[in-house]
């Protein structure tokens, strides 16, 4: 397939999925993960296959839309879609295998929960999954298919629903508000209550006082 030169505009995000058709494939499958970058919690990774010719232009990148937009897209999606897979890999999955993997292995996880195996997949980024699978990484492909971009929009609602659960069971951290990632105040909540069974041990933190207390909790 002649993908090299392509750069579809915002209104024809479904560049790459109309050439996949037209070279023959079927079931075209979006793939795209959220969580690679917090101090807490799952990353969580989402495929989506929507029918042939689909395109909705308020369907983006996850990161470009609010919450609540978020919210209504991912009952759209639902609604759309052929299907809709979600992979999940948890913290100390995470901590064993290193972060790269663990978001491979949650985007392959969501592929094979699909319940119609694709025949090509549009994953977003630089690499592959292990699948006997066609497929095609795309650098910033939430920006690029709407497939993936689909898929960054459930990832990213599941996931925040994770956390919102996680809040509930560990409310010292606020996850509520900040979704496990390193900011201010969950950067203080660790120096104050330690860490929790959510938290990615393996992750260096810059704070001198936190690291500290992050390399006496891994004893």
């Amino acid at each position: 397939m002649e993908w090299e030169g392509i750069i579809p505009s915002s209104s024809t995000m479904d560049t790459f999925e109309k050439l996949a058709y037209q070279n023959g494939y079927r079931l075209i499958a979006g793939v795209d993960e959220v969580g690679r970058g917090p101090l807490a919690g799952p990353v969580v990774a989402a495929a989506v296959i929507f029918p042939p010719d689909y395109l909705n232009d308020q369907i983006n990148d996850s990161k470009q839309l609010s919450a609540k937009k978020r919210e209504d897209l991912y009952k759209v999606i639902k609604n759309d879609a052929l299907a809709v897979g979600i992979g999940v890999t948890d913290a100390d999955i995470i901590d064993r295998i290193n972060i790269l993997q663990a978001s491979l292995l949650s985007m392959r996880e969501a592929v094979l929960e699909l319940v119609h195996q694709p025949d090509f997949l549009l994953i977003d980024g630089l690499h592959k999954i292990q699948l006997p699978v066609a497929q095609k990484p795309l650098i910033k492909g939430d920006t690029l298919s709407v497939s993936i971009a689909a898929a960054s929009i459930i990832a990213k609602v599941s996931r925040d629903r994770i956390m919102e659960i996680y809040h509930r069971q560990f409310p010292q951290y606020n996850f509520l508000r900040n979704k496990g990632y390193g900011t201010k105040d969950h950067r203080a909540a660790l120096k104050e209550f330690g860490m929790c069974k959510i938290h990615r041990r393996s992750f260096h933190l810059k704070n001198s006082d936190v690291n500290q207390m992050v390399l006496d909790l891994s004893e």
